[in-house]
């Protein structure tokens, strides 16, 4: 298997098999001051609330997922996104599909999706290092491409405030070895960005920045069912 990192390939985009991909995340309720790019699929890779207050807040996040044209869209939760543990709560999003810690195959294309990161005092964090390897141990062979919320280790994952990596080892290792296509994350505002490492191109789809306020823009890719390759499209930053 192969994945690699492209642009401007008119003729792969001409195959019925290019699907066009929109990925965000981390939009902490501002999603109504989004321009979204029109495509195949939207990925929205959690923190969709900030701190989840209100009932009100997720069903106008539903909503707004139902005004896009996108014919699939998928929604994982993230660290901000307390109650969704509930499944009365993610019946809430009934425009898309929504993963934690599952598989789904939609237009031929496998997912697998987590909201799981490393910080156990959040929403979804694991309570150790045992559990992260125990949940991303489970990522299934022949997977296409991977939602989560929280990034790899040292990739895509440095924070401004201590300028560590908060990245999960664990999730690195799983990514190694099921060799996703794209591997989609968000969790750290700053990381926002794109890379090809190891077969694979990671894309770090936080949009947020200083106070939660929405700096950037979503990653467009387009993606071939046939070879498994992807090609940034438009990745705008500030």
């Amino acid at each position: 298997m192969l994945s690699s990192l492209h642009t401007n390939d008119k003729d792969a985009r001409k195959r019925t098999d290019v699907l066009r991909i929109v990925l965000m995340g981390d939009t902490h309720g501002e999603h109504r001051r989004l321009d979204v790019p029109d495509g195949d699929f939207l990925f929205h890779t959690g923190d969709f609330t900030l701190f989840n207050r209100s009932r009100d807040a997720v069903r106008d996040f539903n909503q707004s997922l139902l005004e896009l044209p996108h014919r699939r869209r998928v929604v994982i939760p993230g660290s901000h996104d307390f109650r969704f543990g509930d499944r009365k709560w993610r019946r809430l999003i009934s425009a898309a599909t929504f993963l934690c810690n599952e598989s789904v195959e939609l237009d031929r294309i496998r997912l697998w999706g987590s909201p799981i990161t490393p910080s156990n005092f959040e929403s979804f964090g694991a309570a150790s290092e045992v559990d992260c390897g125990h949940i991303f141990a489970g990522i299934p062979a022949g997977t296409d491409l991977v939602i989560t919320h929280g990034p790899p280790f040292g990739i895509l994952d440095v924070a401004a405030a201590d300028g560590r990596h908060h990245g999960c080892p664990y999730l690195r290792s799983a990514i190694r070895c099921v060799q996703p296509a794209p591997h989609v994350f968000g969790h750290i505002h700053e990381s926002y960005g794109v890379a090809a490492v190891e077969g694979t191109v990671f894309v770090n789809a936080a949009l947020a920045g200083p106070g939660y306020r929405l700096t950037r823009r979503p990653v467009v890719n387009e993606y071939d069912r046939l070879t498994r390759r992807v090609w940034l499209i438009e990745e705008r930053g500030k």
